[in-house]
């Protein structure tokens, strides 16, 4: 396969694998507001506001990395390198789907053809001249034409 290829389905992994947390992330809303409406007494609103703060951080640490990563890779940024690398890390935490997707990703961003993929802009400049070389007709008006000079009269 190409780097092209290989760059297409990471960027389908990723979006699959953050697909698949915000889908959980859906579920386990659902539950709790199943569970909560069981118990007339239920826990204090307290509770309850720091549980949804933590499930809503835990959630967003392990969908933003993946999203990331596709956007960059899709778009081929010059940090989507870094960005799939750092997602790779932390879908690794979450086996099965997160470990075989932090294994393609790290497998192919770390071989030859991934290391190259992105390493460029495709809006850079191109270099300037250096300052040492001269510009051909600079350089003919600096020389003198020894061709049109008369010799001295020393008589």
């Amino acid at each position: 396969m190409t780097a092209e290829q290989h760059t297409k389905y990471l960027t389908w992994a990723h979006l699959g694998y953050a697909g698949l947390h915000l889908l959980m992330f859906l579920a386990g809303l659902i539950f709790m507001s199943f569970v909560l409406m069981q118990d007339p007494v239920g826990p204090p609103p307290v509770f309850l506001a720091f549980m949804a703060v933590f499930f809503i951080v835990m959630a967003s640490a392990f969908t933003l990395p993946s999203l990331f990563a596709a956007y960059g890779l899709r778009k081929k940024k010059t940090w989507a390198r870094t960005a799939g690398i750092c997602a790779a890390v932390v879908a690794a935490m979450n086996a099965p789907i997160g470990t075989a997707v932090c294994i393609y990703t790290l497998w192919f961003l770390f071989t030859g053809p991934g290391k190259d993929l992105n390493e460029t802009s495709t809006k850079a400049l191109p270099p300037a001249r250096p300052w040492w070389v001269e510009n051909e007709a600079n350089a003919r008006e600096r020389q003198p034409d020894y061709s049109k000079r008369t010799p001295p009269d020393w008589r």
